[in-house]
């Protein structure tokens, strides 16, 4: 059935793989073959090199990606953020069911941009079952299938929003997965990679009770979350089997993207999405749609997430009359019309560190809002032609260019405040931490000892337990 045919709108299918970083996808370059089902549709899609989550973690990311507007249009920047969206924001299910859609929404709830679906599904993404592992991607499908095969009998189009849960912490696959990508032993006594790790006093607690007693090596770590993106590439395979076997493959838009990327044992921000390094901004953007949509292309361009509604909407034709987004249709880069949208891109992490920053391509300006657990410096510079992975703080040695780019971060401030009307929220975010009356940290040595996650008493259960 083609939808040029039928007159009707085409549905959309977003996978929103939470945590996934782009580096880590075959597809992306990745040496190792972890993504062979989304490559081979990348294949009959448009691959976007260069997509960024501007402003991290999770609350935020979904924020910009699911109202087509920036950090100072949803007003989110925190993951424990309180309250909504910025008033007059609508959301992508908001503005498709205004236009004749229905919606369903799997795994998305509590969310300020999570508002607008028809439907909300849950299942079980948290947790492992009684081997140890965590079949997140196989629950996903239980539900989402289903309902995909509902909402394809219908005579509306559809949103269909998926929010997987693999490879986020805890990194659980099941087998074979947990193996195909380590084959040393994890308890070396003779390395100690993991013992900075096991050693960091606010996460210790959380990698004891899902890492293996002694796990020593970081590298079967990192095999772990490559085994859950493996893991979850081979079950969703079965949901693009669904669309062809429902006959509905041509006339669906598909997206796969992620909220923000990891860092696993880079720059001390250990199996986590903190850090406004690139490993955790840099994320994945494919989008198919056969005959709107060209098959095979790569676009080197930067584009945000902001940019994702704006373009859906271009694609499905609805207009939107007096509704402003900050971002913009992703079609001019694909019709060749241009060749990138904003190069310098204003940053922001609000999740277990407050932080603000200036990326452009060649430049990376971190600026620290308070001081923070990894006893980093409050300035952080780095070339990201000459030093991709950011390992060589140059904020010393040339403070010209960042005082070149704070006046540029600044000005973009000034802009947005003077178009919103509102103060940055970076500056606005009270207990942003979850600790109530405590405020902004003011010593990296507060920050270490309040911040924390997980615990100790089951912690040191588990391990027990796993020692018998």
């Amino acid at each position: 059935m083609s939808t040029c045919c039928t007159g009707r709108k085409p549905n959309i299918l977003l996978l929103g793989i939470d945590s996934l970083r782009a580096d880590h996808m075959s597809c992306y370059g990745y040496p190792l073959n972890t993504t062979p089902h989304m490559d081979k549709l990348a294949a009959e899609a448009t691959l976007f090199e260069h997509a960024i989550s501007a402003h991290i973690p999770t609350t935020s990311g979904y924020s910009n990606m699911l109202t087509g507007m920036d950090c100072f249009g949803t007003s989110v920047v925190a993951l424990r953020h309180r309250g909504g969206l910025r008033d007059g924001v609508k959301t992508l299910a908001e503005i498709l069911r205004e236009n004749g859609y229905t919606a369903t929404c799997v795994g998305f709830t509590g969310n300020p941009a999570s508002r607008g679906f028809d439907t909300y599904l849950d299942f079980s993404g948290w947790g492992a079952e009684k081997d140890g592992k965590s079949p997140k991607a196989e629950n996903l499908n239980a539900v989402a299938i289903p309902e995909l095969k509902r909402l394809a009998e219908q005579d509306q189009p559809f949103l269909l929003f998926l929010r997987h849960m693999d490879p986020h912490t805890p990194y659980l696959p099941p087998a074979p997965f947990e193996r195909i990508f380590y084959h040393g032993d994890e308890c070396d006594p003779a390395n100690e990679s993991m013992e900075p790790v096991m050693t960091f006093k606010p996460f210790c607690d959380y990698f004891a009770a899902w890492l293996p007693v002694g796990c020593s090596d970081k590298d079967y770590v990192v095999a772990q979350y490559d085994g859950a993106v493996a893991y979850m590439d081979s079950a969703i395979q079965a949901i693009f089997t669904s669309l062809e076997k429902l006959g509905i493959e041509d006339e669906t838009i598909v997206v796969i993207t992620s909220d923000h990327g990891e860092t696993l044992y880079d720059h001390d921000c250990w199996f986590d999405h903190h850090g406004m390094y690139d490993c955790t901004l840099h994320v994945p953007l494919i989008i198919k749609y056969p005959g709107k949509v060209p098959a095979g292309k790569r676009i080197t361009g930067y584009n945000q997430h902001k940019d994702l509604v704006p373009t859906l909407l271009e694609l499905t034709g609805i207009e939107t009359p007096g509704h402003e987004f900050d971002g913009k249709s992703l079609m001019d880069m694909m019709r060749g019309e241009a060749a990138s949208h904003e190069t310098e891109i204003y940053i922001t992490e609000c999740t277990w560190m407050r932080k603000h920053g200036w990326r452009t391509p060649e430049w990376k300006l971190m600026v620290a809002l308070e001081p923070d657990f990894h006893f980093k410096p409050p300035v952080e510079l780095y070339n990201l032609v000459q030093d991709p992975e950011e390992y060589t703080n140059l904020a010393d040695t040339y403070p010209d260019v960042v005082a070149c780019l704070k006046g540029r971060m600044e000005a973009w401030i000034a802009r947005r405040e003077a178009e919103t009307g509102a103060a940055n929220p970076m500056l606005t975010q009270g207990d942003w931490h979850g600790y109530e009356g405590v405020g902004p940290f003011t010593s990296s040595q507060q920050a270490y000892d309040t911040l924390h996650i997980g615990d100790p008493g089951q912690a040191a259960r588990l391990q027990a337990e796993a020692r018998k």
